[in-house]
């Protein structure tokens, strides 16, 4: 099971280096169904593997000149202080038991998986059906606002689930922004390093961490986005993007039934 979390961790990275997002939706599952690690304290160690890896892939987008700063700022602003409000302040004082819904008690983690199971499929139809945004050259005036307002819903989503969130930040820096798909991609890596790294940050005096496990991890996971980026320059996105889109869609399936049937 460890050998086949190794090799998810890879192919996140190559995900997230290949099209600047989807892959991170994985990580929970791979470390609370490959690794058994509890769901809430895998939320934060996916924030820590992503925020690497997107961090690590960005830097060859820095390289090329394929960020936009402003961008960065915009979405920065609310995003990250959405993500430390909701690691520092929410997620501690949640209790492990919510509520029961006639004989079936509703865990913390339960919901946890259920909630991301749903984003997941979410994320596999936009993957599947939308096709990847063009940019737009008829709209003179950069939205900002938008920006502001999907900040926080980026900081909610990574704050929660341990997410980064790139299938709802690569439209919006496509549209409001009016960037290129390669500088939407590597501004989208940036933000989701910063949301996810200072997540992490404020999760650090809350429990106790598996270094040896987070950063092999985080190592393999770094290893698959330079390979993504080397694949972005052969293999079209939107091909994989698909393909990738149906394997999303299948896993959140299977956590759904997972919780309601097979735990």
């Amino acid at each position: 099971m460890e050998i086949a979390g190794f090799f998810a961790a890879f192919i996140i990275g190559i995900t997230l280096g290949l099209i600047g997002g989807g892959g991170s939706i994985l990580t929970i599952p791979v470390l609370v169904y490959l690794f058994h690690i509890p769901p809430t304290i895998a939320t934060g160690y996916s924030l820590f593997i992503v925020g690497i890896s997107s961090l690590a892939g960005s830097y060859n987008s820095f390289r090329k000149g394929n960020i936009d700063m402003k961008a960065v700022l915009y979405f920065g602003i609310t995003s990250i202080i959405t993500v430390v409000l909701i690691r520092r302040l929410l997620i501690p004082i949640i209790p492990e038991h919510l509520f029961n819904l006639w004989s079936f008690a509703v865990s913390r983690s339960f919901l946890t998986m259920i909630l991301l199971a749903v984003v997941m499929i979410l994320a596999s139809f936009n993957m599947i059906y939308k096709p990847t945004p063009k940019r737009s050259h008829h709209t003179p005036d950069m939205h900002y606002g938008k920006a502001l307002v999907r900040g926080v819903e980026i900081g909610i989503l990574t704050g929660l689930l341990g997410a980064g969130g790139g299938f709802l930040i690569i439209p919006v820096l496509i549209f409001s922004f009016h960037l290129s798909m390669k500088k939407a991609i590597g501004t989208s890596l940036l933000i989701i390093a910063l949301n996810a790294l200072f997540g992490f940050a404020s999760d650090l005096s809350q429990y106790e961490i598996h270094w040896q496990l987070l950063l092999t991890l985080t190592a393999i996971a770094v290893a698959g986005t330079f390979v993504g980026n080397l694949l972005g320059l052969k293999i079209p996105g939107e091909k994989l993007k698909k393909g990738f889109g149906i394997f999303v869609l299948l896993a959140g399936c299977y956590i759904i039934l997972h919780e309601l049937f097979i735990k």
